[in-house]
């Protein structure tokens, strides 16, 4: 590896790319050597805190592939839809690569990136973030050692919040199937690859329900308008884009996330003119929006275990919540705290995993974000991708199991996985 530590490239540096590049450097394990970026601002302020030299500035990630190999590892954190074709083209020029998820929106695109990376001989992750927190692991460590037996059920929630849903999914880049992917794939990846990793299996049967029942037409309150800048309901509405992006003005962390992705100009006179002008001031019940804001989940495991998953808008954001039932003993958590109940003594014990930050994207995903980007490097910089607790098979299984839930649902079936 070259003196300071591996040479970091970044394609894409929005939120989770600067987040990425940021624990890279501070951890001292790397260094930001190029960046591609198509939004001028973020483009300009990306290479001015890491330093990067203007010839190494990219508007397009092709222009980036077109120079050559420049570094020696790389986080593509593009766009959902644009993921396969740069994951291919970087790792045929030999970048190690870290994958912002979704793997892909597409079977057919994972499978591209699969071939291409096994082809490469190259180390690659896709940040499936929930596997690496210290919960994760204290829970994983519960479980493998036999705390509870056999682990025969598992009910698992994510509450994703109600403003959180409107941001993101209703008024923001992950509202529409079509050019982003369906809520199940964009969202809870997450959380299907972690389930997968508690039962170290993969299911057998899947089911699912769910669908969009409150943000469209049909429940716009009487009087709105369509931007809630200009609408006599917005003061008791709970979606409305002032009360929740004014506030972020004058808070760092709410600057960097949810603010950022409204506007750059964190001035009341500038979230107010991005609310007039933009999508995040549009109302929620007249956007582009068709991804479903709730759904559950079935799954069946060969072992006759079950499982069954929630995602829904309406709820507070918070942490997920997470019931395992064993022969021998019972675990409830919540990202934080693990409750353990042994059948065998009747006692009962409360662990705390002591998680750094909070659950958000801006908290750093309970130190989610920083573990799963030091183990990536460390691998790259030992040469050792079993340091990675995932892989492009084991990404793979876990998104054809949304792609079969996202079948089931669409059609009314219970769909059965191949081996």
């Amino acid at each position: 590896m070259t003196l300071g530590g591996v040479r970091l490239v970044v394609a894409g540096a929005g939120l989770r790319g600067l987040g990425y590049a940021r624990r890279a450097t501070a951890s001292g394990r790397a260094r930001v050597v190029a960046v591609a970026e198509p939004d001028p601002v973020r483009r300009a302020r990306f290479a001015a805190e890491f330093g990067v030299p203007a010839d190494l500035v990219f508007a397009d990630w092709r222009d980036l592939a077109a120079a050559g190999r420049v570094g020696d590892a790389i986080v593509v954190a593009t766009q959902d839809q644009m993921h396969a074709d740069p994951t291919v083209a970087f790792a045929e020029l030999g970048y190690h690569i870290l994958l912002e998820k979704p793997m892909a929106t597409t079977e057919d695109d994972a499978l591209r990136i699969a071939a291409a990376v096994e082809k490469a001989g190259v180390i690659f992750g896709v940040c499936h973030v929930m596997r690496y927190t210290p919960y994760t692991n204290a829970l994983k460590r519960l479980l493998d050692g036999g705390a509870i037996g056999r682990l025969v059920s598992v009910q698992h929630l994510e509450p994703i919040g109600w403003w959180h849903y409107a941001h993101s999914f209703v008024r923001g880049n992950w509202n529409s199937s079509d050019t982003s992917a369906p809520l199940l794939l964009t969202k809870s990846c997450h959380d299907i690859d972690w389930l997968l990793y508690l039962f170290g299996a993969a299911p057998t049967r899947v089911s699912s329900f769910g669908g969009l029942s409150h943000f469209r037409p049909d429940q716009r309150p009487e009087g709105a308008t369509d931007t809630c800048l200009t609408c006599p309901v917005e003061p008791t509405c709970p979606y409305s884009a002032p009360k929740l992006y004014l506030p972020c003005v004058g808070d760092p962390d709410r600057e960097f996330w949810p603010l950022s992705a409204v506007t750059a100009d964190h001035t009341p006179e500038g979230v107010e003119a991005a609310l007039r002008t933009g999508p995040y001031g549009r109302c929620v019940y007249a956007s582009a929006n068709d991804v479903v804001d709730h759904q559950v989940v079935s799954m069946s495991f060969a072992d006759g275990a079950t499982c069954a998953f929630t995602l829904t808008a309406f709820t507070p954001m918070e942490d997920r919540k997470t019931r395992l039932f064993g022969t021998h003993g019972y675990l409830d958590g919540d990202g934080t705290l693990l409750h353990h109940t042994d059948f065998r003594t009747g006692e009962r014990q409360t662990i705390d995993t002591g998680p750094p930050g909070g659950h958000t994207a801006a908290d750093g995903h309970h130190g989610g974000d920083a573990a799963i980007t030091d183990a990536f490097l460390a691998a790259v910089a030992e040469g050792d991708p079993s340091l990675l607790p995932s892989d492009a098979a084991s990404s793979l299984l876990s998104h054809r199991v949304v792609w079969a839930a996202e079948r089931a649902r669409t059609t009314g079936t219970i769909v059965d996985l191949p081996s």
